[in-house]
């Protein structure tokens, strides 16, 4: 069997009609799988206003708003109505791929189990962690519980970072786990890139040091350690400016938490390459995310990073080399962190090369085909037995 043999049919809780760094991953699969002469086919909730148009045939499947105050932006899908059968049925995949331990993954999952259909689930996030951001601590062993329950029904995993994999295999969520790492467009993020006279139309001065948040302003990217953070390096007395690049529902939250910042609200494309390249300083106190694309494209335009010693930052940053990793993730501990960088030029510069020259390693194409080695794996092992 080859690339071109494979009939695969992807589910994703979220494709296309929000941004995020899962569903760019997963679109940027679909187009190389596709050049490759694979037929795909994606299954995942529908909006009349996307926010991009998406790579691929997507059909639509029945799903209703995220029942969580401040995320009605995420829908739910809520499994494989009749419609999605029989579009599912016609084009008979030989390969399913899940995205998102959600009803229609379950639904998804079982329909391909009861055919003897090979399945391959990604973990783009760790969704055990998302619930201590709402109040609902509580609730992480039972979570932890289901996606066990739900990978461990999959033939395999594939997952973005070595410390994701590790963190996996030590929860007892699959002994098959391989790397499904992420890439970083070198001609949009590129120390090139930087703008001095953009920094000075937010009234950032060319010798300010911007320290950048940059993605959905969610809670779950940690917002309240990295204002914390900051209200820790005021305290030292430390220079420096804040530059928020992103939206999302808990804006106004983090404004009122960050007198004084700067935001830019959501850029893409050139203009969000242009404000990476613009920073000084990448911080990402987040703990919820398998890879970090954010951290990955920080890196590339030549910023140094500090970031919690989590899964993601902790298979990018080298520690003392491209930034800092700050195991104990208080504020205290990550403005400590913080507060060289804002001193020390040649640290910034230094580090910052580093890890420009690091992000170079990551090529999509050369990514995405150990997704598609997997498929072949897990068919060719079938065959033997």
């Amino acid at each position: 069997m080859q690339i071109s043999d494979l009939r695969i049919a992807l589910f994703s809780g979220n494709y296309n009609y929000t941004r995020d760094g899962a569903n760019q991953a997963l679109n940027r699969l679909v187009g190389y799988l596709l050049g490759q002469g694979a037929a795909v086919r994606v299954y995942s909730p529908m909006v009349a206003e996307p926010d991009f148009q998406p790579t691929g045939d997507l059909i639509n499947v029945r799903s209703m708003p995220f029942p969580v105050k401040g995320r009605g932006e995420y829908r739910v899908p809520m499994g494989l109505d009749k419609d999605a059968r029989a579009d599912l049925e016609k084009f008979a995949p030989n390969t399913v791929h899940v995205s998102s331990p959600d009803p229609t993954g379950h639904a998804a999952l079982k329909w391909a189990r009861e055919r003897d259909i090979p399945v391959l689930a990604s973990v783009h996030t760790r969704f055990e962690t998302y619930p201590r951001y709402y109040g609902l601590g509580f609730t992480e062993p039972a979570i932890e519980w289901m996606l066990r329950r739900f990978y461990n029904r999959c033939d395999a995993l594939v997952a973005p970072s070595e410390s994701q994999i590790t963190e996996l295999k030590a929860q007892g969520m699959h002994d098959d786990i391989s790397i499904w790492s992420r890439g970083v467009d070198r001609d949009m993020f590129h120390p090139s890139k930087r703008d001095l006279s953009w920094r000075r139309s937010l009234g950032i001065e060319d010798s300010d040091v911007a320290i950048t948040f940059l993605g959905r302003l969610v809670m779950e990217k940690g917002l309240d350690m990295f204002a914390e953070a900051i209200v820790q390096l005021r305290k030292m007395q430390v220079p420096h400016r804040v530059l928020v690049v992103g939206d999302g529902p808990a804006r106004g939250w983090f404004e009122k938490a960050l007198p004084g910042g700067v935001f830019a609200g959501f850029q893409t494309g050139s203009d969000l390459g242009r404000a990476v390249a613009s920073s000084d300083v990448f911080f990402n106190p987040s703990v919820t995310e398998t890879f970090g694309n954010v951290t990955l494209e920080a890196m590339a335009s030549g910023l140094p990073v500090v970031a919690a010693g989590a899964t993601g930052s902790a298979s990018l940053v080298q520690d003392g080399a491209t930034g800092t990793l700050v195991s104990d993730g208080t504020p205290a501990c990550f403005a400590k962190a913080l507060a060289p960088y804002c001193t020390d030029h040649d640290l910034r510069r230094a580090h910052g090369e580093a890890g420009s020259a690091r992000a170079g390693d990551y090529s999509w194409d050369a990514i995405n085909n150990a997704v598609a080695e997997t498929y072949l794996r897990l068919h060719h092992q079938r065959e033997a037995v």
